[in-house]
């Protein structure tokens, strides 16, 4: 291997995976839901935000939809 190389000739290009890379984002979360999450995620050997977006990602691929449904007061 060359100690010194000449990169000054190298033409530039985008980084292909840079749409696939995380993006940091600040979410307010209830300490039971994160309390869940990093007990899980122990059972499973995984950094909880890794289970987390796991669990979003499977919910997008399922195109899983959110059923919010209030019940009115007698």
């Amino acid at each position: 291997m060359k100690k010194e190389y000449d990169l000054s000739k190298m033409k530039s290009r985008k980084n292909p995976y840079a749409s696939k890379l995380k993006k940091p984002v600040t979410m307010r979360l209830s300490e039971d839901v994160i309390s869940y999450f990093k007990a899980m995620a122990e059972e499973n050997d995984v950094p909880y935000q890794s289970l987390i977006n796991l669990y979003l990602r499977d919910c997008v691929a399922k195109h899983r939809k959110v059923d919010i449904s209030w019940q009115a007061k007698p």
